[in-house]
């Protein structure tokens, strides 16, 4: 079983995370990690959070000498601009009062729910832990989830379709030959969108929206390539892997819808164009098909075709341009508090995608195939892919 938990708020000391599950053995390092949060923060349209941090994972437990022990992995990542913050985030009473609290809920955000919800006059309490801030260490905790699966050949990648009105024409269908293609090609982008002239068009997007005080959304693509059919079960809700796929990319922060394969365009299709047909290929023995509308996943299972998700972005909540508001205590409109924030934060987004995607995939994986080390889980592994081509 894999299960992992965050702790930290956004002006805090830093992020911990928690990841149990994985198997000993495996090969792991902070510069593997590292380099994940470093694709979170790239991206045109990033705000000045971006200049103050320089993400770095420190491990604190799980891994000894460069391997997992198959004890807890923890880790750690500090907040740079705690510096500044110490009285205003501190944990001591004596420090009580030190900031003013922050009183005027934001449109869109956690703020006035949250309050409600857990009886806070100062919203600082509800927005430090709400915040995107948050999703570092999910892309850390990620990052470990990919290293295990890559031991199996099992890659994950993702891309940006839109951003605003301005679309990629990538939306169909993609073999797995493709769908590497054009992840190798968004790696080179400072939006992670494959079609470069489409990139240039969305920086033209949100330079327009920032020059009003505005912000954007957008979509995104992940995608898993080598999985085995048989992740995943039909026999309850709660273990079917599409579900658990869209509850994990609908947890990041202001996704607000997620497709499986072709999604809502399925609905304006008649079964016999829906449908991805089977063959059996006699050279490689192993069916398949010559198309990947399910985008991968039926009956709640993978099927052997590349798991293919896209999620929806909504605009930054947060505006230099702000919204009306009423405020909590004096019930009075003003216009909404404005924290540091991105004008555009779907590239990031996209990266947390592939972490979020790893983590359930990984799950699935132990839960399949177990083992306590990793040579374990490759022994059990490797008989089901001989049991797959004696079928």
């Amino acid at each position: 079983m894999l299960r992992f938990l965050t702790a930290g708020e956004s002006h805090g000391k830093g992020l911990t995370g928690i990841l149990e599950g994985i198997p000993s053995g495996l090969a792991l390092s902070a510069s593997h990690i590292d380099a994940e949060l470093k694709r979170r923060q790239k991206g045109y349209g990033r705000g000045g959070r971006m200049k103050i941090e320089s993400d770095s994972a420190e491990i604190l437990s799980g891994v000894r000498w460069g391997k997992t022990t198959g004890a807890p992995i923890s880790l750690f990542i500090r907040n740079r601009d705690w510096e500044n913050w110490k009285e205003g985030m501190s944990p001591d009473e004596k420090d009580a009062l030190s900031i003013p609290p922050v009183t005027r809920p934001r449109p869109g955000h956690a703020d006035l729910a949250g309050a409600l919800k857990y009886n806070e006059k100062d919203i600082r309490n509800i927005l430090e832990r709400s915040s995107a801030r948050e999703t570092a260490m999910r892309a850390a905790l990620g990052a470990v989830a990919k290293k295990f699966l890559l031991e199996f050949g099992i890659e994950i990648g993702s891309f940006v379709l839109q951003i605003g009105t301005v679309e990629a024409g990538l939306s169909g269908e993609h073999s797995e030959k493709k769908l590497h293609h054009l992840f190798k090609k968004a790696e080179r982008s400072d939006l992670r969108c494959p079609e470069s002239k489409t990139g240039e068009e969305m920086k033209l997007e949100i330079d327009r929206a920032m020059k009003s005080g505005d912000s954007l959304g957008g979509r995104f693509v992940v995608f898993a390539t080598g999985l085995p059919p048989g992740l995943g079960s039909h026999i309850q809700w709660d273990r079917r892997l599409g579900g658990l796929l869209a509850q994990a990319l609908m947890s990041i922060q202001a996704i607000k819808a997620v497709e499986v394969g072709f999604g809502t365009r399925l609905a304006s299709m008649r079964g016999s164009q829906a449908m991805d047909e089977i063959f059996y290929e006699l050279k490689e023995k192993k069916f398949t098909r010559k198309t990947n509308r399910m985008g991968g996943i039926e009956g709640g299972m993978t099927n052997g075709m590349p798991v293919v998700l896209s999620a929806v972005m909504k605009p930054i909540p947060t505006l230099k341009k702000p919204l009306r508001s009423a405020d909590i205590l004096t019930k009075e409109p003003f216009k909404a508090a404005y924290e540091r924030s991105d004008v555009c934060a779907v590239p990031a987004a996209s990266v947390v995608g592939e972490g979020m995607t790893a983590l359930v995939l990984a799950g699935a994986f132990l839960e399949k195939f177990g083992g306590d080390s990793l040579g374990e889980t490759g022994r059990n592994y490797n008989s089901y892919r001989q049991y797959l081509a004696s079928f």
